[in-house]
């Protein structure tokens, strides 16, 4: 199935766009195209880049899907074979300089891979869904060279963070995928140059006055930084915070996604600007609290000082032409505007990391994001993930043996998924519509969520957190335990509030969520993949689903919102493969419906 966007997609040119709108700089040039690819045994005796290459393959788009041309659609990549890439590559002129450095960024590699520069291996990288940067100034000294890229990938047959990707997919498990899936690019920067600019809004909503953003500049090697934002401009050392004042600034909002523009650049101990970098920032706080004078109230969210909705959907980002790629940057807009024109404040975004034009979009288009962390661990039991769906059951998460019960038995995979969580707040802690953290979904590679939810407050204090989605909530001893959000998953029933549940949420000082719910399913002939049908409820037609959406929201979701419920989310934004309980068909074509039916706040 193509949509669209894969139909008009132009193979010599995919996602031609800066990659990376939250640092520009103007010398840059995407390696996105076409390269050589060959699939073969891991154990076979052969180097590290074979001889002869099996055809061609576009790039970014993984083998296993149809914009990559590779004519491996749907033949997944095994955990027993590696998969090889390779481009002659010369580097264009605005690029190659003499006195700059040059960088070779790849915005994701599913899952591990190696990377050489004529058979020399220059950098490799373990996590498939989080940018690496390698420097290959030496590499290219000559400004061309042969590139290379072995990636191996175990998908559910290894630790490592997979999302919703299975080798045997079904149900709400999705095709597999593998290798470069997001823009290869070379970047050129001078020998100390800005590596990440870091924001943190301090909004305070009594006091216009003392509001202030908090920048921290990083640098390949101490300089001094100039940061300029809005009409306001600080110095300081890279490395070190520094408060830049913003009085009265315009805050950031759904209704008014205001951005300030920042510019950044480096001096030497002449005063000479050696780098300069543009980016953007939006000023806004997000918190769950009581109404103010209430301190025994419902808890709810507020944005900068004012309750805000969070009515949402869940957005699993996956394409029928591109799996976890879209097939171009309109047809990502395209998802977030539908989001919006449905009538949502806020998406969740399901166990993916998305490209980060994704975040850039939200930032601009004023969209809430709800961030899941990607799951990973051993193989799931249906005991720990289905079952409690089905009939009230908690399971601890703590301990050598319930962490093998929730397949988190291996030591290395622990801590990959603890990296792998800084990595993510990271790379997007500086996005003002990320505004919450879900740890963990229904089970999925679950352990020690006390511990972790204190380790994910640590690396960021502004965001809520949900420590658990779904079910296997641990409680805790205040926020650093047990986070700021309850989130409940109902399929099968009716939504309701369990009154001491409630209750007991308030008293903690958490909101309550409904993190999932619907999951209404509506065929559509010829939108959608032949085989296995899935849904948590079957419609016969439009008319039904509309009637069945309105009478949720009249019935169900009004009334708990009515009575303490703070948010919720609606599963889900599109069909993807064989699950077919979106409001839209896989390939966008169809609208089941052409605006949710919820009564706004």
């Amino acid at each position: 199935m193509m949509t669209r966007w894969g139909r008009d997609l132009d193979p010599d040119n995919p996602w031609p766009e800066h990659p990376r709108p939250q640092l520009v700089r103007d010398a840059w040039s995407t390696l996105n195209g076409w390269w050589d690819f060959a699939v073969r045994r891991s154990d076979e005796p052969a180097p590290a880049s074979p001889e002869e290459y099996d055809g061609a393959i576009v790039v970014p788009f993984s083998p296993e899907t149809a914009l990559s041309r590779s004519g491996r659609e749907g033949r997944p990549l095994q955990p027993d074979e590696t998969l090889h890439y390779r481009r002659r590559v010369v580097v264009p002129q605005h690029v190659h300089r003499g006195d700059s450095r040059l960088l070779l960024h790849f915005g994701a590699v599913d899952q591990s891979c190696v990377v050489r520069v004529d058979g020399v291996e220059v950098g490799r990288h373990d996590g498939g869904f989080w940018p690496f940067t390698i420097d290959v100034s030496e590499a290219f000294v000559r400004g061309f060279g042969e590139l290379t890229v072995s990636v191996t990938d175990p998908t559910d047959t290894g630790p490592g963070a997979r999302g919703k990707q299975r080798l045997e997919p079904g149900e709400i498990w999705y095709p597999a995928q593998s290798g470069i899936w997001q823009t290869v690019w070379f970047e050129a920067v001078p020998a100390v140059h800005v590596t990440g600019v870091d924001f943190e809004p301090v909004v305070d909503s009594g006091d216009p006055d003392r509001t202030r953003v908090r920048v921290t500049v990083r640098s390949n090697a101490s300089a001094t930084a100039v940061v300029r934002v809005g009409e306001s401009t600080v110095r300081v050392e890279t490395g070190s915070p520094v408060d830049v004042p913003l009085p009265h600034a315009r805050l950031w909002s759904p209704h008014d996604p205001f951005c300030y523009d920042v510019l950044v650049h480096l001096e030497d101990d002449k005063g000479r600007t050696v780098d300069e970098v543009r980016s953007y920032l939006g000023m806004r706080s997000i918190e769950v609290r009581p109404p103010a004078g209430e301190p025994g109230g419902v808890p709810t969210f507020w944005l900068n000082g004012r309750a805000q909705p969070m009515i949402g959907v869940l957005d699993q980002g996956y394409w029928p032409d591109g799996l976890l790629t879209p097939p171009s940057d309109d047809a990502l807009v395209h998802d977030l505007e539908t989001v919006r024109d449905l009538g949502f404040t806020m998406l969740r975004k399901h166990v993916k990391i998305e490209p980060l034009r994704f975040y850039h979009h939200c930032d601009r288009l004023g969209l809430l994001v709800w961030q899941d962390l990607v799951n990973g661990g051993g193989r799931y039991r249906s005991s720990v993930t289905q079952l409690p769906g089905i009939r009230p059951v908690r399971l601890r998460d703590r301990g050598p043996r319930m962490r093998a019960v929730f397949g988190r038995a291996d030591a290395d995979g622990r801590e990959v998924f603890e990296r792998d969580l800084a990595r993510t707040v990271a790379l997007l802690g500086s996005s003002p519509s990320v505004v919450v953290w879900v740890l963990f979904n229904e089970g999925w590679g679950q352990y020690d969520t006390r511990r972790l939810t204190g380790r994910l407050r640590a690396l960021d204090p502004t965001r809520p957190i949900v420590p658990v989605s779904g079910w296997h909530d641990q409680g805790g001893d205040g926020p650093a335990e047990h986070g700021e959000v309850r989130s409940l998953h109902v399929y099968g029933k009716p939504v309701r509030v369990n009154a001491r549940m409630a209750r007991a949420e308030r008293e903690r000082g958490r909101a309550l969520a409904i993190g999932e719910y619907g999951g209404l399913h509506l065929p559509v002939d010829g939108h959608r993949v032949d085989g296995e049908v899935f849904g948590y409820q079957a419609v016969e037609d439009a008319d039904e689903l509309a009637a069945e959406l309105a009478r949720l929201e009249r019935d169900e979701l009004g009334p708990a919102r009515r009575a303490g419920v703070a948010a919720s989310v609606y599963t889900q934004l599109t069909d993807v493969a064989g699950e077919l309980n979106g409001l839209l068909t896989w390939d966008r074509e169809v609208r089941k419906v052409e605006r949710y039916p919820f009564a706004r706040q």
